[in-house]
């Protein structure tokens, strides 16, 4: 042999074992709930489905090596054990159970002698620290104009509305909509209270009606949380009652059942993401206008009511803004005030609007860190919109595109702009 060796172990044999960079990895990611693994190698355990037993060689030699990975970081939700197989773990008899369960962790386990047995070189966690895409355009649809519609209008990556596209679905308004997987866009619940879904391409097309999960609603709010999936939660049922369960979104679309809600139950409220994986909901009506907010941590759980900051109102818009912050606008009373909100979920006390006050209208993220308000009520249906910056400042009207109309919902879809 010739070369340098670093950071490897001899072998009770002479050999060397390999360092872990030059294991020979499973090309097969492990998905079923028992594996036998071989000295050697190394092994991505998938765990999305269900835990996994790791059985360690019975007859293994000093220096022979094993790594294993959390290939879809879901070791926290279905961990890993380890069954030496006979042998020692750390010293300990193999009666003992031993677990690893942390998001993202990687193990690398060395053999050292009949006394000690296995022992782990290293058993890191590597951080999931990056930053999604954002997505690049947006799409308004649905709304009351006179009549109820399933108008929808793209926006693309600079702002720019474009003119109707004729709807698909069932015709309906005061529904919410939210980005799911990342770039596609979910919308559902609204007036005649039901719970149907539509769901919007990465490229912007409306799908036809989905069979509705959970209680039919309208007025709810939604939001995307944990980087790529949705949340819908509060709203009205069919008696009227505000309520305020909640119902994740999957980052295929899939809507969950009814959780049951935390917080005040309210009705006209507005939620925005914050924090690159987090949701805020905010204001409302309970049986009077309130200004109490509820933070949704990246795995959908909603917290408890928090005192709001800023003027109580209702049938405003939110959305996320500046990649990992947040702006609430408008309201009834045809309020143009906002809020903008931090990117710990902060919510800032109220800036003197610009633009034509207006309810019932709709927000979206656009560009990849800017966003916009639109359509909504001003006395009568409109199309303008106000565009926003990546600092969350607020610009004056745009004349609109489309039909003027309210009761309309929005969010972003394509990470191409």
């Amino acid at each position: 042999m010739s070369g340098i060796i670093v950071n490897n172990v001899a072998r009770a044999s002479g050999t060397i074992a390999a360092t872990p960079g030059g294991l020979d990895w499973s090309t097969a990611v492990v998905t079923g709930s028992t594996v036998t693994v071989e000295a050697g190698r190394g092994y991505f355990i998938n765990t999305t489905s269900n835990a996994c037993t790791v059985t360690l060689p019975a007859s293994p030699e000093v220096g022979d090596q094993i790594v294993l990975a959390d290939y879809a970081r879901t070791w926290a939700t279905n961990a890993v054990t380890l069954d030496s197989n006979g042998n020692n773990f750390q010293g300990n008899a193999d009666t003992y159970t031993v677990e690893y369960s942390t998001v993202g962790q990687s193990l690398n386990i060395v053999y050292a002698d009949s006394t000690k047995g296995w022992l782990p070189v290293s058993d890191d966690a590597v951080a999931f620290d990056h930053i999604s895409p954002q997505t690049q355009k947006a799409i308004f649809a649905f709304g009351e104009a006179g009549s109820v519609t399933n108008l929808s209008n793209l926006v693309n990556s600079s702002g720019v509305v474009a003119a109707d596209v004729t709807g698909v679905g069932t015709s309906r308004y005061l529904l919410a909509a939210a980005t799911y997987g990342t770039d596609k866009v979910i919308f559902a619940y609204g007036s005649g209270v039901t719970n149907l879904k539509n769901l919007v391409s990465n490229s912007g097309v409306v799908a036809t009606d989905g069979a509705g999960v959970g209680t039919a609603r309208a007025q709810p709010a939604a939001s995307s949380y944990g980087e790529d999936k949705a949340i819908f939660a509060y709203g009205d049922n069919s008696d009227e009652a505000v309520v305020s369960i909640s119902n994740l979104v999957s980052n295929s679309g899939v809507v969950a059942t009814d959780v049951t809600g935390v917080g005040t139950a309210r009705r006209g409220l507005a939620s925005s993401s914050y924090g690159y994986d987090k949701a805020i909901f905010a204001y409302g009506y309970t049986d009077e206008v309130v200004s109490m907010s509820n933070l949704v941590s990246n795995s959908g759980v909603v917290a408890s009511d928090v005192t709001g900051v800023g003027t109580a109102r209702y049938y405003l818009a939110a959305t996320g803004y500046g990649g990992d912050k947040g702006i609430f606008g408008f309201g009834h009373s045809t309020l143009s005030m906002t809020n903008l909100v931090s990117n710990s979920g902060v919510v800032a006390s109220d800036v003197s609007g610009v633009g034509t006050g207006r309810r019932f209208l709709a927000a979206s993220k656009y560009g990849g860190d800017k966003a916009l308000f639109g359509y909504g009520d001003t006395g009568s249906s409109s199309s303008l919109t106000n565009l926003i910056s990546n600092l969350g400042v607020v610009a004056s009207d745009v004349s609109g595109v489309g039909t003027a109309r309210e009761g309309l919902a929005a969010a972003g879809f394509s990470l191409s702009a």
